[in-house]
């Protein structure tokens, strides 16, 4: 028999080339993936690195990236609040004023109710407002080093007008600070 090959065999050997040509391109670009394996104990920033990365070596955030981040500022705006608030009574802090009672219970009917992810109503904004001027939160607050309290408290405490206006859209800056469990 002889030197000829088939037409199926020749298909074959034209498909088994393209197979190792296609792994050997594909190895060439794993070979250039870098990997990195970040460890340390939460809250210690792995993820804020990861969203530099995407920052400074891709091309940032997306309109999309913006929009899902929306709910996340406003979580972890009122999360931050109720954690102060849960912390008063704890480090033997009242409210200054005793009308922040009623602000204070508005703020965790909002968390009860899981609507801490909505955009904060005109209420609940002046509400957070005047909670977060009371010289009574603002003392637990310098107390922080007592209870767990989120590192962007202040930053997004400070901000809630802009945080509450109807066209608020966050901004790397807020992304960098949110705070999502991973």
């Amino acid at each position: 028999m002889g030197c000829a090959m088939s037409a199926e065999e020749r298909a074959s050997r034209a498909r088994s080339k393209q197979i190792e040509k296609n792994l050997k391109e594909d190895g060439i670009q794993a070979a250039k993936d870098i990997k990195l394996l970040l460890l340390g104990a939460g809250e210690s920033g792995k993820s804020t690195i990861v969203k530099q990365m995407k920052i400074i070596h891709e091309s940032g955030f997306t309109s999309e990236d913006f929009k899902q981040y929306r709910p996340v500022v406003y979580s972890n705006t009122i999360q931050s609040l109720v954690a102060i608030l849960r912390a008063m009574p704890n480090l033997g802090i009242s409210f200054s004023n005793g009308d922040r009672e009623a602000d204070a219970k508005m703020v965790m009917d909002v968390v009860s109710r899981m609507e801490d992810t909505e955009p904060f109503s005109e209420e609940l904004l002046h509400g957070m407002k005047r909670l977060w001027v009371d010289a009574g939160v603002q003392e637990c607050f310098s107390r922080s080093n007592e209870y767990q309290l989120n590192d962007s408290a202040k930053y997004f405490l400070d901000d809630l007008d802009r945080l509450g206006a109807k066209e608020y859209q966050p901004t790397e800056q807020d992304i960098l600070r949110t705070r999502v469990k991973t």
